[in-house]
């Protein structure tokens, strides 16, 4: 799908595109670029002459990555790129910049598994003629909320990434919204279902209508849940593991189900979460049967994503 030209100005449409991704998503390796921005061209060789455009004019900067025995390129956005990329307006501005120590700090393989999980969704939308493209995703969008649990405290929700995502059947075309949380195995299982928690929270959560100082309101007027100020319908939670062999990824699966299974708090919660691998959603995509829901019985998962586009369609 083509982008209208943005920021940099001067430059082309592929290297003004790429700085739109990295502008977006902070930071992404070569292939990850090649194949979210140019991925009609085999090899990988004129993208890399754009990135390297936008470096010698001062929008981008990188940092060469160890993995399999090769090295790699990872590229983010100067300040000056980033501001130019804000001054063209089509993008929602973020505050947060990338740094060569933050490139090659701690979060580096968390934010390129972020992207990777985003790109899964992308190519297999091209491939079976739905629409989610590089900019379709937006990570760590803030959601605030309060939890009965803790009184008097305003709580941030932060999914990794919100994802946008068109089905296509025919001419029936259906938005699909995912928050998406990817694990690489660094935390706890126990740590990994108090996000569980976090998202059930922010789902119960109704904000109270403010009447005027001295005004008596209706005494208990309807509040409308908080996501519904965002969202048609609640984004499906989509948990991805990576980080470790399969067998390992499955018994991590086995284990959160068990414990959110146990908890009285998540039993009676309509949020609906589905737990997968990352090689499994690139290999195999989003609508094959590879999402174990996370509360409920686990062999309803071939229907679990796809019944998403019904539920959608129908709010």
């Amino acid at each position: 799908m083509p982008y209208p030209h943005s920021a940099p100005t001067g430059l082309g449409q592929v290297a003004q595109q790429a700085a739109q991704v990295l502008y977006q998503h902070r930071l992404v390796s070569t292939m990850q670029l090649h194949r979210l921005v140019t991925p009609h061209h085999t090899r990988s060789e004129f993208l890399r002459r754009q990135l390297h455009t936008l470096r010698q004019a001062g929008f981008a900067e990188a940092v060469g990555r160890r993995s399999a025995g090769q090295t790699q390129l990872l590229w983010w956005l100067t300040e000056k790129g980033a501001q130019s990329v804000e001054a063209v307006g089509l993008l929602q501005p973020r505050a947060y910049r990338m740094s060569q120590e933050a490139a090659l700090g701690p979060l580096q393989e968390h934010t390129l598994a972020v992207v990777e999980t985003g790109a899964a969704f992308v190519e297999h939308a091209r491939r079976l003629g739905h629409e989610c493209g590089p900019l379709d995703w937006s990570p760590e969008i803030a959601h605030y909320y309060r939890d009965e649990a803790r009184p008097g405290e305003e709580l941030c929700l932060v999914p990794d990434a919100v994802l946008n995502y068109v089905h296509s059947v025919g001419k029936q075309r259906t938005l699909l919204t995912f928050f998406v949380e990817v694990d690489r195995t660094q935390m706890t299982i126990a740590r990994l279902a108090q996000k569980l928690h976090a998202y059930a929270a922010y789902h119960e959560y109704a904000p109270q209508p403010q009447t005027a100082k001295g005004t008596r309101g209706p005494r208990r007027q309807a509040a409308m849940p908080a996501w519904r100020y965002r969202y048609p319908v609640f984004p499906r939670l989509l948990l991805v593991l990576t980080g470790a062999s399969e067998d390992r990824l499955a018994r991590r699966i086995a284990d959160l189900r068990s414990l959110a299974a146990s908890d009285p708090a998540l039993a009676s919660t309509a949020l609906r979460a589905g737990v997968t691998t990352l090689d499994q959603l690139r290999t195999r995509g989003p609508f094959e049967p590879i999402f174990t829901p996370v509360l409920g019985a686990a062999d309803i998962f071939d229907a679990w994503l796809r019944s998403a586009t019904a539920s959608s369609a129908a709010a």
